[in-house]
């Protein structure tokens, strides 16, 4: 069998349920992305059409979700990655700014470059090198980081976790009451089913809160439940390579693959971590996994959206007991039929209080693999730390990672067991100062 079900000890029912799980928690990407991608961050047009962004992302989420599943055999959703795109209107931005006409397709084609670099880099099994080196408590650390991360968008998404002045982040004493309604009831209906161990717990929640969000008003139901994207400017195939292939291009490319590297490594080990599918220390699949990273980035840029990526909410299908690429493929399925069901499809995904309880949920399982850092040992124990509690900090996977690959070795010398750090650790670290200092610093 091609996804070895029974092996896994998982089945068909579970896996297709478990997919629609990931689809549906995930699915607010669909509405999110062109709305970040058309607009910059003074509020005018990058260029982007809305509708084409929509296409794009379905498209590229369907197609690097299927080949994840069926290629790399594993339970991990791909679409185009929140805090990529800000990213990718960022350089928009700064691409305008220095003359570029259509800065847009120039971004597009510096994306493509960057999911390049990341094909070579896994075909030589170099990213593979790097989380295999990774300590056990790293991997751990990885997973409790992300599922903090997890809940932190969640409590924020439910409208109780505000910024503030002073204190950077406070609890809401006033959150909008329906919001917080239909946030209640998802939660509630999700714990219930997951006490009473009913199977699809988490979807049982998203769509409680569905059908309370439509009954309190939050949202409403589509006038067209069927419907196909209405594109004015297209965006596939119109990125612009020889733009991105100039000096002034080249920190862009930069930032993208170090940015997205980083990134997709941690999702790949903590998601994969939590559920169980990490042997020995090695993640079965792991490169073939990784080619499917990179061809995705380069899948995405040809569409017309920004960096695609792994997905830390593939972790709400493996709670639902999702472990082969059968559950991938059912998400994938889903993103290219949501091309058609997009009124539906933007109905769930337009509020997200709706999809916030899932999200704690999550988090809430991901974190307790802080069982398995070795917090007796602090060289293992600290760079772990500093992992966990560096990603929701910065609100950033890839620079909490960047946090605990920088202390693991220099805390490892300190205390003279520099033997114990392997040889792709250093490489890493002396390569992360390089590009921060040189790279990240300059772009501000």
């Amino acid at each position: 069998m091609v996804f070895q079900i029974q092996k896994r000890g998982t089945s068909t029912r579970v896996e297709l349920l478990s997919g629609l799980t990931t689809f549906v928690t995930m699915a607010y990407i669909l509405v999110v992305n062109p709305v970040v991608l058309a607009t910059d961050f003074a509020g005018n047009p990058t260029g982007l059409d809305p509708q084409a962004v929509f296409l794009a992302t379905a498209l590229a989420a369907a197609l690097a979700t299927a080949i994840m599943g069926l290629y790399a055999n594993l339970p991990i959703a791909q679409a185009p990655g929140m805090g990529n795109n800000h990213l990718f209107v960022s350089v928009v931005m700064s691409l305008g700014a220095l003359g570029i006409a259509q800065p847009w397709r120039v971004a597009l084609a510096c994306v493509f470059f960057s999911g390049l670099i990341f094909l070579i880099l896994s075909l030589l099994k170099i990213r593979k090198a790097i989380i295999d080196a990774l300590s056990p408590s790293m991997r751990a650390g990885i997973s409790v980081g992300i599922g903090l991360f997890i809940t932190f968008i969640g409590l924020k998404n439910a409208g109780l976790i505000i910024g503030k002045p002073g204190t950077l982040l406070g609890l809401n004493l006033h959150p909008t009451p329906a919001g917080f309604a239909v946030f209640l009831v998802g939660l509630l209906v999700m714990t219930l089913a997951h006490a009473r161990k009913w199977p699809g717990s988490i979807l049982l929640g998203v769509f409680a809160g569905a059908a309370a969000a439509l009954a309190f008003g939050v949202i409403q139901p589509p006038q067209n439940w069927l419907g196909l994207p209405r594109i004015t400017e297209p965006a596939v195939f119109r990125l612009d390579l020889a733009g991105a292939l100039t000096a002034v291009c080249i920190p862009f490319v930069l930032i993208f693959a170090f940015t997205d590297l980083f990134d997709t490594i941690g999702t790949l080990v903590g998601v994969t971590e939590r559920a169980g599918l990490v042997k020995n220390g090695e993640l079965p699949n792991a490169n073939r996994a990784l080619i499917s990273d990179a061809s995705a980035t380069m899948f995405g840029a040809l569409l017309g959206t920004s960096t695609v990526t792994s997905y830390i909410e593939s972790a709400a299908g493996i709670e639902q007991g999702g472990r082969t690429g059968l559950t991938a493929v059912t998400a994938a399925v889903l993103f290219a039929v949501s091309i058609v069901l997009a009124p539906i499809v933007g109905m769930i995904a337009s509020h997200p209080s709706i999809t916030a309880p899932a999200l704690i949920f999550v988090g809430l399982f991901m974190a307790a693999s802080i069982r398995h850092v070795a917090f007796d040992d602090l060289t293992e124990g600290l760079p772990a730390f500093l992992i966990a509690i560096g990603i929701p900090l910065s609100f950033s996977i890839a620079d909490g990672l960047t946090l605990g690959l920088l202390a693991y070795p220099t805390v490892k010398l300190v205390a003279g067991r520099a033997r114990e750090v392997r040889a792709p650790m250093w490489i890493v670290a002396a390569g992360l100062i390089a590009f921060l200092v040189f790279v990240r610093a300059r772009m501000g």
